[in-house]
């Protein structure tokens, strides 16, 4: 009888010893990231097949003293390794290295497998040859204080990689830390007292799949296709083989039982494709339910069942938006307490987590690693929230925000109603340290592809938050803590709750990111401006469909149309279009590179009864149209962006190119024609004399573009008018 080391991750000590005691081994002591196991071949092969928590399985081979890469060698060389490898075979050593005289893990590992081959090449002439994929032997060198412990690594590949999970999220979550966390929240308890499993944010299916082949007894070495042992020359097929056979059977009597209580939710399609992929190579796709889905909407999955809400959901240092992520806690808390009494909940969050950031007081909280990342679970009982909460006190800070709002709103409220003004900006940074913008939309939801919302549906508020990039020297906890506070505040004087406010964090990047694609919930609301209506997605986009601080601009494009063939360059969402065509526009054309933004002007124009071949929509970069395009326009509306790096275009900087874009433009014009140009660049300069020379005459009408309610943020956009002379 050997001892085995049977390494995990750090945390998950005792957890593995427990584990293999109930496998039957009982001879297991825990240490630092691993447990000592005494026992055979079978015992070593039990573990491979069985284990959840482990990561590796090393059988001991020597421990000598390496004070240098001359003792590393020769205590190396004191191994029979004819009795564990052919000479044709192939190997590689992985270092660990601590507190000793060698330093560099690569230069060790190196020292070893030098050692092992000129073993073989002086008593056999031939040399085993390297292989970091699928080597015969994987030896594992620990040196630590310059003591060495040379072990033979039976597992080959890291256990928690049990070969089913080929799909993965940006930051996956370890098999075996998934397993720990199911464990550790008893969910084979509530498995067999008839409760259900629901991860409502799934990723690819890491927990769901560990709970459905958890409770089923099907041993997560099974869907492996290697081990590290199986070219070992110390490997006993036969033993192998009667141990897999059991294993098999089980695994069939197991899933034949298994009750289909399974059920995810992400609002990430590709998420769901990777979960249903995953599951079916591990067996256990038709028992796990899957929909699409935010968690500022889920429900309990199974009506009047209760159970375990298990999940790992983002965490800052992770996916680094703090704001956002905290305004996620908030919300999952939210639907926590008001939808599931009765349910017990496991969530993962970074160090820095605890229940303060859901409103939920945890009941434990355990220290699990997730790789090199510390992580906390946090287990929480949750309890049906009362139909009447008495509302927590306003802070000082909130109540400063609550009243700034106040005011704002008042200022503004007899212009917006005497204008028919729908959609403001209400906040703008107003005060210095809560930078952020507060975006108001009354809007009706549109339900699925429906060609507008239903009239009859309430008018709901909803708002869209926009945080700027807080200054390098202010601390990010104190700038999430800010933002969090301005939520806070807009959603108790507006009474918008949390789910129907959008938050963006705006960061200025080298080249920008005007329409960056954000998230993935499809939720369409539809609003109104100028009598007419538009579609949003205040959640999906770094931009709404519909730039507020344009709506001037828009304004004066409707007065400029009547009678004249109006062209809309960088149409975007075609609302210029659409402004253009009420004003009695003899024709609209609207032009964008991206085929989801035509598709979307298709429908701002369908929706207001504009429609036949008098509109025309072409998918095509704005300069190429222009030089290929034969037609004269009354109005040219050209809105470009600051720069474009397209793959299907040339760049573009509207610095640098907007002369000769205006060019091309006013070649376009009739001769009492007008260009309309707008831009949001705020070090923007208009080459006023190069388009003089050129014989276009240009007014500023800046000034008068920028709507009321952005007087704070007077540059947001400059806009000028062009005629040729």
């Amino acid at each position: 009888m050997s001892t085995l080391f049977i390494t995990c991750a750090k945390g998950l000590e005792e957890l593995l010893r427990d584990e293999l005691t109930r496998l039957g081994l009982a001879q297991a002591r825990a240490t630092v990231a691993g447990v000592h196991l005494a026992g055979g071949l079978e015992a070593a092969y039990r573990v491979c097949l069985y284990s959840r928590l482990a990561s590796r399985v090393l059988l001991p081979l020597a421990q000598f003293a390496a004070e240098d890469a001359h003792a590393l060698h020769a205590g190396v060389q004191g191994i029979d390794w004819s009795a564990l490898l052919a000479p044709e075979g192939s190997l590689t050593v992985d270092a660990n290295l601590s507190q000793s005289a060698l330093t560099h893990s690569q230069f060790a590992a190196q020292t070893v497998k030098d050692a092992i081959v000129d073993q073989f090449r002086d008593a056999y002439g031939v040399r085993p040859s390297v292989d970091r994929e699928q080597p015969d032997v994987r030896v594992n060198l620990h040196l630590r204080r310059d003591q060495a412990a040379l072990s033979l690594d039976l597992s080959g590949a890291p256990l928690h990689q049990r070969g089913w999970r080929l799909q993965q999220g940006a930051a996956p979550l370890k098999e075996n830390v998934a397993a720990a966390m199911l464990l550790r929240a008893r969910w084979p308890e509530t498995y067999a007292a008839g409760g259900v499993l629901f991860d409502p944010m799934c990723g690819s299916g890491t927990l769901l799949i560990e709970g459905a082949l958890m409770v089923a007894g099907v041993a997560p070495g099974l869907t492996r296709t290697r081990f590290g042992f199986e070219c070992w020359r110390g490997h006993d097929a036969a033993l192998w083989q009667h141990l897999r056979a059991d294993a098999e059977q089980a695994a069939r009597i197991g899933l034949t039982a298994l009750r289909p209580v399974f059920h995810g939710r992400d609002r990430d399609p590709d998420a769901l494709t990777a979960t249903r992929g995953n599951a079916q190579r591990a067996g256990v796709a038709g028992f796990i339910q899957l929909e699409r889905g935010d968690v500022a909407h889920m429900l309990p999955p199974v009506a009047g069942a209760s159970g375990l809400l298990v999940s790992n959901p983002p965490y800052g240092e992770r996916l680094g938006e703090m704001p956002e992520v905290l305004a996620l806690y908030r919300t999952l808390g939210e639907r926590l307490r008001a939808g599931f009494g009765g349910w017990r909940a496991a969530l993962l969050f970074g160090e820095q987590g605890d229940g303060h950031m859901l409103g939920l007081k945890p009941e434990r909280s355990q220290r699990l690693y997730n790789g090199a990342l510390a992580c906390n679970l946090l287990q929480f009982s949750v309890h049906a929230e009362r139909v009447q909460r008495t509302p927590a006190p306003l802070t000082e800070q909130v109540s400063m925000l609550v009243n700034r709002l106040h005011k704002r709103e008042q200022h503004l409220r007899k212009r917006l109603q005497r204008e028919g003004i729908d959609c403001y900006r209400l906040y703008d940074a107003d005060l210095p340290e809560y930078a952020a913008a507060i975006d108001v939309y009354p809007a009706r939801a549109i339900d699925g592809d429906a060609a507008a919302a239903d009239p009859d549906a309430p008018l709901q508020r909803w708002l869209h938050v926009q945080e700027y990039q807080a200054p390098a020297e202010i601390e990010p906890g104190l700038a999430a803590r800010r933002l969090q506070d301005l939520l806070h505040a807009a959603a108790h004087e507006l009474v918008v709750p949390r789910a129907r406010i959008a938050l963006k964090t705006r960061v200025r990047g080298h080249g920008g990111a005007r329409y960056g694609h954000l998230d993935a919930r499809a939720h369409w609301l539809e609003v109104q401006e100028g009598g007419l209506f538009f579609r949003v997605n205040l959640f999906d986009y770094l931009d709404t469909g519909l730039f507020l601080d344009h709506r001037n601009v828009r304004g004066r494009l409707r007065a400029l149309a009547a009678g004249q063939q109006v062209l809309n360059l960088f149409a975007y969402t075609g609302t210029g279009s659409v402004y253009a065509a009420a004003g009695g526009a003899l024709g609209t054309t609207s032009v964008d590179l991206s085929a989801t933004y035509l598709e979307w002007a298709t429908w701002n124009l369908l929706r207001n009864g504009f429609r036949g071949a008098a509109q025309r929509l072409v998918q095509a970069d704005a300069r190429a149209f222009l030089a290929a395009d034969t037609r004269r326009y009354g109005v040219i509306y050209v809105d470009p962006p600051t720069f474009s790096n397209s793959k299907r275009a040339d760049d573009f900087d509207v610095q640098r190119d907007h002369v000769d874009l205006l060019r091309a433009c006013a070649a376009h014009l009739t001769p009492d024609g007008v260009i309309v140009f707008s831009n949001n660049f705020r070090r923007f300069k208009l080459d006023a004399e190069a388009l003089a020379t050129s014989g276009l005459g240009v007014e500023d009408w800046s000034a008068p573009s920028v709507p009321f309610d952005f007087e704070r943020r007077s540059n947001i956009h400059g806009c000028w008018l062009l005629r040729v002379r």
